[in-house]
């Protein structure tokens, strides 16, 4: 007589939702403000890159439903969730830093200002910062070891830093998925950079920027290899590919711009 099967072990699969399960830890652990923080358009070639902060306390309820990384969410459902997360944070901003700064202190003294912009708009000091990767950005490199990580000080001025204190930082790579806190910072950031892309577009329509938001979507490089970068393009990024000829000669024919080379940095 042959033995009954044993029963199939069930496996519980990891929970694709952000929650507040660390930021409650920490909470638990005698913090009484966490702000979660995430950056969107670090990579794009025009507009600002812009850091969201979204803080909570320990009464803090449950997310909305449906909030994940923006990433993962249609812009309409991005757009829909924002008003919610405003209501459901215990305070929130989002800080921007520009694309003429981006170019003169360089991408990492961007995130830091345009974190600390934020954090000085959302009107408290948070006790401990949750950020979404491995490197933290925001606090500003005090060793040689630091300062290897972030290229861009060394080599640029310093812009005039927001008078704000900064808290404690914790990096956790995904926070953006696990940290509901994250994942509204993301949201709320990726919602007001549109909106000033797309209000940008109606200024320059030729680079499509109502849909590409900046990035470098084939429709925005050939538009920069027929009419060259305009005033907010990142200008001493590779905006125009690895053709070092074809970026000098869509640069120098676009009416009107100066000639001190500085929209080639980088080009090759």
């Amino acid at each position: 007589m042959t033995s009954a099967p044993a029963p199939r072990r069930r496996t519980t699969r990891p929970s694709s939702r952000p929650s507040l399960r660390i930021e409650r830890e920490l909470l638990r652990a005698g913090h009484t403000l966490v702000a979660g923080m995430d950056e969107v358009g670090r990579g794009a070639l025009a507009g600002p890159v812009s850091v969201g902060v979204v803080v909570v306390r320990l009464d803090t309820p449950t997310a909305p439903a449906g909030l994940k990384d923006s990433k993962l969410l249609p812009p309409a459902t991005r757009e829909a969730l924002a008003p919610r997360v405003r209501r459901w944070a215990h305070t929130f901003a989002v800080g921007h830093a520009g694309p003429e700064e981006i170019d003169e202190f360089g991408i990492l003294p961007a995130l830091r200002l345009a974190g600390l912009r934020a954090l000085a708009e959302c009107g408290v000091v948070p006790d401990v910062v949750l950020l979404d990767g491995n490197h933290d950005w925001l606090t500003p490199p005090v060793s040689s070891a630091q300062l290897t990580l972030d290229l861009d000080v060394a080599a640029r001025p310093q812009p005039r830093w927001p008078e704000v204190s900064i808290p404690p930082v914790r990096t956790r790579i995904k926070a953006d998925m696990t940290c509901s806190s994250v994942a509204g910072a993301s949201v709320l950031a990726k919602v007001e950079r549109d909106a000033r892309m797309v209000a940008l577009a109606d200024e320059v329509p030729e680079y499509g920027w109502a849909i590409n938001k900046g990035y470098a979507a084939p429709e925005h490089r050939a538009a920069l290899l027929r009419h060259g970068p305009c005033g907010h393009h990142r200008r001493s990024w590779r905006l125009l590919g690895e053709d070092p000829a074809q970026a000098t000669m869509a640069t120098e024919r676009r009416p009107g711009m100066g000639h001190d080379g500085s929209v080639k940095v980088r080009l090759t």
